[in-house]
This record gives structure tokens, C-alpha cells and sequence, in this order.
């Protein structure tokens, strides 16, 4: 009887064309896959590829052999998540994507009470400020905002992202407030250049009366990552503007202090992305349980949301 680990590896690499992004998709190796598909290969005594050094090509059997089991290989899946979520014990590798700011600052630190929870477990946590495409990289989950939904994805919302403007109280006490968002042309700002466009982010902030003004910065100092924003204006540098979590410590302990407290900009939801299963595998399930759990006992969705002032 053929494993469940070679056929997976032959299905992948059929579908993407390549070992090395079917080993994404795995968390394995690439040579990992390789030797699964040379044993199943060998085992069934027929070539089921065609490789070169540039692309990987189904063989006529090959092409025969993925229409047979491909079907079938996600109910087998399924009926081993089922399993894994019937038996009370979760397990397997966890892999996530969270931004590193988000990640860092707030899940990290609910790591020790999940893996109590749940030690069958091993968590591969990447933090990256990328969008990841999350059935082709084989990712389980992954927490962000603005990802398109691809066909078989679901966001599930757990808190409001909006983006508001702060400085440190040494910098407030030597400029003068600006009325309104409009007003930050006059003062040094501290922007942020997109890693994915190149360009400078402008946001257009409104108040709670509906009145909206496109926040017009002055690029006094520009970085391309949003915890070297913050740090930038803890040492007194000018105003930024990040999502509230990004800042949400600094302004509870008073380092930084928001400007124009009654303006925001709505940048969407902070939400948990995961692929859509008819049987979701126990791991992935538990994750996103623990997640808005400790959103909700945390008050996250109220303490994220700029429009509060």
C-alpha cells in the first residue's frame, strides 16, 4: 500500500510543476519531495515526470495517475483531520502568517498557553510583511489585513484596523496642534515606504460628525518598516501614522501621545485568513479557537479602534 506522504508529493508537484513549490506547500524539503516521488515512482514501476533542469512535465502515466488519485487525496485529508479533531488531541505542524510587528507584540506571547493547551502541536510561525498565498505556500492560517480572498479562503474579522496619527509628548510640547489632518503638512513627519509598491502611503482620516481630510505629510524621515516608524517617534523625530496596534503600548504607557485624537483612517479589518475544508484539521481549528478567544478576553476589538479618541 502506497503512503499517504508520496501520493501528497506527487499531487503537489503535479499541480504546481515544481518540487520546490510543492515542498512550500509541504513544509518539507525539496529533496524531501523528490525521494517520496522517486519512491512512489519506483514502487510503481513506471516514470511518472518528465524533469529538467527548467520545468517538471507529467509522463503520459503520470497524467493518467493524477486524474485516478487526485480526487481522492483530499478525501483521505479529510478523513485524517476528522480523526485529529474527533480524538481531543490536535497535532502536526502549525504553520502561520502574521506580520512581524502584530506577530511579535501580540501572539508571540500567547505561544506558552497555546502549547500547554495543545503540546501535540509544533508551531512554524513565519513574520513577514508580505502577503502570502495561503493553499499555494501551504500555509494553515495567517493574520493580517487587505488579503484577497482567493477561491477557497475565508477571513474571519477580529478587530477594526484603523491608522491614527501620534508623536512623542517632547515633540508635542514644542509645535503647535494642527486643527485638522490637513494641518500635518506643517510639521516633520516620519512616513513609511511600501515594501510592495514603492510608494508613500496617504491616508484620507475622517471624524465621527463624517467630515473627511486627506492627511498631507511632510517626508522629513522615511523608513519602509512600521516598528521603525514607531521607534522613529519615540526619539521625537516628527508625527507618523501606523494602525493602532502597531502603537497601542506606547499610548497606554503615555511614550507617545496621539495627534488630532478625533481623526482616523479605516484601513479595513485585522483578520484571521484560512482555508476553507470541509473537515478543517484539528490543529488548524484549535488555532483559530485560542486566537479569538484571547481576542476577546483582551478587549482587542474595542482597544484597536482609533474612532474611540
Amino acid at each position: 500500500m502506497e503512503t499517504l506522504t508520496n501520493l501528497e508529493s506527487f499531487v503537489r508537484s503535479a499541480e504546481s510543476g515544481s518540487f520546490s513549490a510543492a515542498a512550500r506547500r509541504l513544509a518539507l524539503t525539496p529533496a524531501a519531495v523528490s525521494r517520496n516521488v522517486a519512491m512512489l515512482e519506483r514502487n510503481l514501476g513506471v516514470r511518472l515526470f518528465q524533469r529538467s533542469t527548467r520545468k517538471l512535465t507529467l509522463t503520459e502515466a503520470g497524467e493518467s495517475f493524477l486524474a485516478a488519485v487526485g480526487g481522492n487525496l483530499e478525501s483521505l485529508q479529510n478523513a485524517i483531520a476528522a480523526v485529529s479533531a474527533d480524538d481531543g488531541q490536535p497535532a502536526g505542524v502549525l504553520k502561520i502568517s502574521v506580520a512581524p510587528s502584530f506577530g511579535i507584540g501580540y501572539l508571540l506571547p500567547l505561544l506558552p498557553e497555546f502549547l500547554q493547551r495543545y503540546p501535540r502541536v509544533r508551531p512554524e510561525w513565519h513574520f513577514e510583511n508580505r502577503t502570502v498565498d495561503l493553499i499555494a505556500e501551504g500555509y494553515d492560517a495567517a493574520i493580517g489585513g487587505g488579503f484577497e480572498l482567493a477561491s477557497g479562503v475565508v477571513a474571519r474579522t477580529l478587530a477594526p484596523l484603523h491608522v491614527i496619527a501620534f508623536a512623542s509628548p517632547a515633540y508635542l510640547a514644542r509645535h503647535t496642534l494642527p486643527a485638522d489632518p490637513s494641518g500635518l503638512i506643517d510639521l516633520d513627519c516620519i512616513v513609511m515606504r511600501s515594501l510592495s509598491s514603492g510608494r508613500i502611503r496617504t491616508w484620507n482620516m475622517r471624524n465621527a460628525q463624517g467630515d473627511e481630510v486627506i492627511a498631507t505629510m511632510r517626508e522629513t524621515v522615511v523608513v519602509n518598516d512600521p516598528t521603525a516608524v514607531r521607534e522613529a517617534a519615540r526619539l521625537g523625530l516628527g508625527v507618523a501614522m501606523l494602525a493602532v496596534p502597531d502603537v497601542l503600548p506606547e499610548l497606554e504607557s503615555g511614550e507617545l501621545v496621539r495627534v488630532l485624537p478625533r481623526w482616523w483612517a479605516d484601513a479595513g479589518a485585522l483578520s484571521l485568513y484560512y482555508p476553507s475544508r470541509q473537515l478543517m484539521p484539528g490543529k488548524t481549528r484549535s488555532f483559530i479557537d485560542f486566537v479569538v478567544e484571547a481576542f476577546q478576553r483582551e478587549d482587542y476589538a474595542r482597544r484597536f479602534a482609533g474612532s474611540l479618541g
